[in-house]
């Protein structure tokens, strides 16, 4: 806890905390004081570390000063006290005990920032204060512990994920921006450097607004779980009947037509108009169904990105529940207190808001607090699966052939690299053994045989028992997927199935968390040099063995919707009517080294991609 007039930017966390003089970075009032009471675990001592520190120095510390005390109350003792420059950046205190008492006293003066000062338990060995910038590191990777209460009112960021960002930018703020650490708890970072880009975005995320920034040598993004998924509002997993709302807007244009914002129109990036509650006095709500229980991390918010209607949420609480539960909000770290999150400030831009920790749940309700003109949203979720222990690693034993069931296979989730094996006849050896080569050789104009060989289930399933030595596992993603290795690039010639019912893969591509989960292993065959024919047979006279073709990783591919305008809103509401459609998927089909076919029924030669399909409405809004 922390009182009296002479504080400034103050968070107390149950492992760390930040807290500055008042007015810092600007010189503090005269005659002000403040006290701080810090309290950890029993077991743990508490370490103070000062970013910045500037008291004017007067007669020996009588008149201004910062002076440490172990403990809380009547019973503690001094242990430090400090002024004028007397503490360095890189200085540690630690105190004797699990309870801390910090006192600031201010006299008349004429110069003094003040001070900034972060503070942790004393098992956390490498914490860094909220003024540490990537320009400080010269590592190209390295890990730092965050503490709480960086969103400071003063310094900036600049980029987001998953860009990066810029090299000047303070790592604790944009680690908070980037939804990695929580700003009422601190964490954990692990941070890579590399090289810097042109320009970088201004994006508000978790609260924290970064700005424009141009080029720099270098820029750093961080490392994560991948669980960032889009869970299939963009993409039409989360089908049209799983999302429902408490009310619609809807109304009578001066021509007759019938216009209605239906709940399934709340698609982030679809043209369009949104959802829109009719109500504007009293509690509404989105409700999304994700079928089964997801671990969800995060959720990107639009208004009606409509020209002509500013219509935007701009402050909203989030609930959850399990199946046959109550539902829960979700409440501020260490408190007791519904979490407001920040939305939007207009209706066209994205805002980030991560869940730290991460909800795990079957339905997610997004309940609007405040918005302009009415509560109207487009929304995606982020996430991934539960983790799933069955899956964590390959099977030792190859699974039984499918069946064709008249329908697009569903590939497991654990696939092998196919083994394409020589299949060329050793020629006799006579005394014309020349011309019989030549049956196996190319014509020389012969075109290139487009024919795609295409490998079902139950081939896979027989290579994977034979090669299953070969198998990597997908490193999970990362913010910045090219600055890190174990990364994906283009050119695969297959990639494995998207489960429709895993939800956080987005076919789009459009999403800023677009990953795999760590637990499933893909493998991949790489492609061949275009100059070269494509595993052509060596001409040998004993062939001893049969090559497999190498790994490289997946392609990934990106689609973008463009915006279109919606119609005026006039005349007077009628009757609530929501509506809901289906949403179809599309089908895509391996693309595989060329070469021998292998014949199969025309209906396992696709897996299936989840696509959104332009929903037919009432009116053009759609």
């Amino acid at each position: 806890m922390f009182s009296s007039d002479g504080c400034g930017h103050t968070v107390l966390g149950p492992e760390s905390g930040t807290f500055a003089s008042i007015n810092y970075p600007q010189t503090y009032p005269n005659n002000t004081v403040c006290e701080w009471e810090i309290r950890v675990q029993p077991s743990q001592k508490i370490i103070f570390k000062f970013g910045d520190f500037d008291i004017e120095d007067s007669t020996s510390c009588h008149l201004s000063y910062l002076r440490l005390y172990n403990g809380i109350g009547p019973g503690r003792s001094e242990f430090g006290k400090y002024c004028g420059l007397g503490i360095q950046g890189d200085k540690v205190i630690e105190s004797e005990s699990n309870e801390a008492t910090v006192q600031f006293m201010s006299g008349i003066h004429v110069s003094g920032r003040g001070f900034l000062v972060s503070y942790s338990t004393s098992n956390i060995s490498d914490l860094i204060t909220c003024l540490d910038k990537g320009s400080h590191f010269t590592e190209p990777e390295f890990s730092k512990y965050c503490p709480a209460g960086c969103l400071t009112p003063f310094g900036d960021i600049s980029g987001t994920i998953p860009h990066g960002y810029r090299d000047s930018s303070l790592l604790c703020m944009a680690a908070v921006h980037a939804g990695v650490v929580s700003n009422f708890l601190g964490g954990r970072i692990n941070v890579v450097m590399s090289k810097g880009i042109p320009y970088y975005e201004s994006t508000l995320a978790n609260n924290v607004s970064s700005k424009l920034g141009p080029l720099s040598a270098s820029l750093f993004t961080f490392k994560t779980n991948g669980c960032y998924g889009t869970l299939g509002m963009e993409s039409g997993v989360i089908g049209d009947s799983q999302i429902n709302a408490s009310s619609v807007l809807q109304w009578h244009d001066p021509s007759g037509q019938f216009h209605v914002w239906g709940p399934e129109k709340a698609r982030l990036k679809k043209p369009g108009s949104p959802w829109a509650a009719f109500h504007t006095d009293e509690p509404q709500w989105l409700q999304i169904d994700l079928k089964k229980e997801k671990k969800i991390t995060g959720i990107i918010t639009t208004g009606s990105t409509l020209g002509e209607y500013s219509f935007y949420v701009s402050a909203y609480r989030i609930l959850s529940r399990h199946e046959g539960q109550d539902w829960k909000v979700y409440k501020e770290a260490n408190s007791d207190l519904d979490m407001i999150f920040r939305g939007n400030s207009n209706n066209y831009q994205e805002v980030r808001n991560n869940f730290i920790p991460p909800i795990v749940a079957r339905y997610i309700q997004i309940n609007p607090v405040e918005w302009h003109q009415k509560a109207a949203l487009k929304v995606e979720l982020l996430g991934c699966q539960l983790y799933q222990p069955s899956l964590a690693r390959a099977p030792s034993q190859s699974l039984p052939p499918l069946r064709s069931t008249g329908n697009p296979p569903k590939f497991a989730e654990t696939t092998f690299p196919p083994v394409v094996k020589n299949n060329s006849v050793t020629p006799k050896v006579t005394k014309g053994w020349w011309k019989g080569m030549k049956q196996f050789l190319p014509a020389k104009n012969a075109e290139p045989d487009d024919t795609s060989v295409r490998y079902n289930s139950s081939e896979m399933s027989r290579l994977r028992a034979r090669n299953a030595s070969t198998v990597i596992q997908t490193e999970p993603a990362e913010y910045a997927q090219p600055l890190v290795a174990g990364t994906l690039r283009q050119g695969s010639s297959f990639k494995p199935e998207e489960d429709p019912e895993a939800g956080y893969s987005d076919p789009d591509g459009n999403g800023h968390y677009d990953a795999p989960v760590s637990e499933i292993y893909h493998a991949y065959a790489e492609p061949l040099p275009v100059s070269s024919p494509e595993y052509a047979t060596p001409i040998v006279m004993e062939i001893s063995g049969h090559p497999t073709g190498t790994l490289a990783s997946a392609a990934s591919c990106t689609f973008k919707s463009m915006g279109s305008t919606g119609p005026s809103v006039v005349g007077n509401p009628s009757t609530l009517s929501p509506r809901t459609e289906g949403a179809s998927s599309g089908q895509a089909g391996y693309d595989t080294p060329k070469g021998t076919v292998i014949p199969m029924p025309a209906e396992e030669l696709g897996y299936q991609v989840p696509n959104s399909v332009p929903h037919t409405s009432a009116t053009s809004d759609a």
